[in-house]
């Protein structure tokens, strides 16, 4: 009997927000002020449901009691609105870290790498733009591309896991 073989996890997973973890850029399609009715549901200004992506909070929940550091990277200009809709939805608690703002991506993970300790190639992350995958792919962090129109998924955390073990198993 052949023995298996464990899996390599990354010890941080990092999510970009628009078109990843919700439906849509924060300094375009939504109007803040943000708040939260008594029924849960947050809307803008107008009244206007802002929603995430349906699988986002059970995956954020499940991340966090498995072990993993989780970790928010956006190069939005509506920082305050971003980190507003993150308490709204009440993901704080999931994140470890959060760089929120305009610039290239390189520069919200050598911050993750300082905070803590962690290198690289030990992160994984999820991003709907490729300019962003190509930059820190040439680092060494393994990226995984989220198609806009779907957002993160239970299939797409589960593809990247693969896409991270894989990239593990071919520097070995």
């Amino acid at each position: 009997m052949a023995a298996s073989r464990v899996r390599k996890k990354p010890k941080m997973i990092v999510f970009d927000l628009d078109y990843t973890l919700w439906p849509f850029w924060v300094d375009t399609h939504v109007d803040p002020p943000f708040q939260k009715r008594k029924s849960g549901e947050v809307v803008d200004r107008h009244g206007r449901l802002v929603k995430h992506h349906r699988d986002v909070p059970k995956i954020l929940e499940r991340l966090k009691s498995e072990g993993y550091i989780l970790a928010v990277a956006s190069r939005t200009s509506c920082t305050k609105e971003a980190n507003s809709l993150i308490a709204l939805f009440d993901w704080d608690k999931y994140f470890t870290y959060k760089e929120i703002y305009p610039g290239c991506k390189i520069t919200h993970f050598n911050k993750f790498k300082s905070y803590s300790g962690i290198d690289f190639e030990d992160m994984l992350f999820f991003d709907d733009e490729y300019r962003n995958i190509k930059d820190l792919s040439n680092v060494g962090v393994t990226c995984y591309y989220v198609d806009e129109n779907v957002g993160v998924t239970e299939s797409v955390i589960a593809e990247g896991f693969q896409q991270f073990d894989d990239g593990i198993k071919k520097k070995s």
